[in-house]
């Protein structure tokens, strides 16, 4: 049987996709940097390589059919050679992008959104068989609130423009749907949760789930920096999200697509909240 591979394998969504590809009964292989200390869940193999490394990911590689790739930096830069020894060994990728990517635009309206766009059209000359997963705002996002809402109650950060925030089980749904199955090349699937909802909104659905209530506070950007800086976030990812916040458009798009792809309703962020209360608390 071949083997689907799947880079990204311990993150919000991609443990998700490993997940469901087992559940389906496919042989999963995952891509990371320390085999003897992934968790990875029994039946999946654990291959070393690194995305920084081109040269590292051959072995991973062999015998693989299919792709799922999470692209971790911010810029393209390094797509090209990791494309090029994708394209040696393997048919087809499986591209977690964003459904912020606007195909008529010349440029993009954020550098998150433009990294997107850079890397969909590098996979497209590539040569592989290729698929595009346009997600909208993960749900898992919100774990960075987490620190915030068990000490205060109150989340304070940029605004964002309400969007329809995904959860990362639904997107990964459709990812083990696609990597395991025919007549996806060349589609790009818009996925969404079922309802557009701002982050004070969440903020709320996060309180219900943990019984207590806590709101949402808006807050400049130099203070939302500090904030992003005094959690960990790299310095870089935080400037791509300010720059986010100020140019990106409210988007009142909800698609049908997860629905029509797994036979299952898109599951909503008070849902995603409920099923992830111990992590607030």
């Amino acid at each position: 049987m071949s083997e689907i591979l799947v880079i990204g394998a311990t993150g919000n969504v991609g443990r998700h996709v490993v997940a469901r590809l087992l559940d389906a009964g496919a042989s999963v292989r995952a891509l990371v940097r320390d085999p003897g200390g992934a968790r990875l869940p029994e039946g999946v193999e654990a291959a070393r390589g690194d995305l920084a490394e081109p040269g590292t990911l051959e072995p991973a590689l062999a015998g693989v059919d299919a792709v799922f790739l999470i692209w971790p930096f911010l810029t393209a830069e390094g797509a090209p050679p990791v494309l090029d020894v994708l394209a040696r060994h393997v048919r087809r990728v499986v591209y977690l992008s964003s459904s912020g990517v606007d195909d008529q635009a010349e440029r993009q309206t954020d550098p998150i959104n433009q990294l997107h766009a850079d890397m969909e059209a590098l996979i497209a000359g590539s040569g592989l068989e290729w698929t595009v997963l346009r997600a909208d705002t993960i749900a898992s996002n919100a774990r960075g609130w987490a620190a915030q809402v068990r000490a205060a109650g109150v989340v304070r950060g940029p605004e964002f423009a309400s969007t329809a925030v995904v959860d990362p089980r639904d997107v990964a749904a459709v990812a083990a749907r696609v990597l395991a199955g025919d007549g996806h090349a060349g589609a790009a699937y818009v996925l969404t949760g079922p309802e557009v909802i701002g982050r004070a909104d969440q903020v709320r659905a996060i309180g219900e789930a943990i019984g207590r209530p806590v709101r949402f506070e808006s807050v400049p950007v130099e203070e939302a920096r500090a904030r992003m800086l005094a959690d960990g976030r790299p310095p870089a990812l935080v400037e791509a999200l300010l720059a986010a916040a100020g140019t990106r458009p409210r988007s009142g798009l909800v698609t049908s697509t997860i629905q029509e792809l797994t036979g299952a309703p898109a599951r909503t962020f008070g849902q995603w909240a409920a099923d992830h209360a111990d992590d607030f608390r």
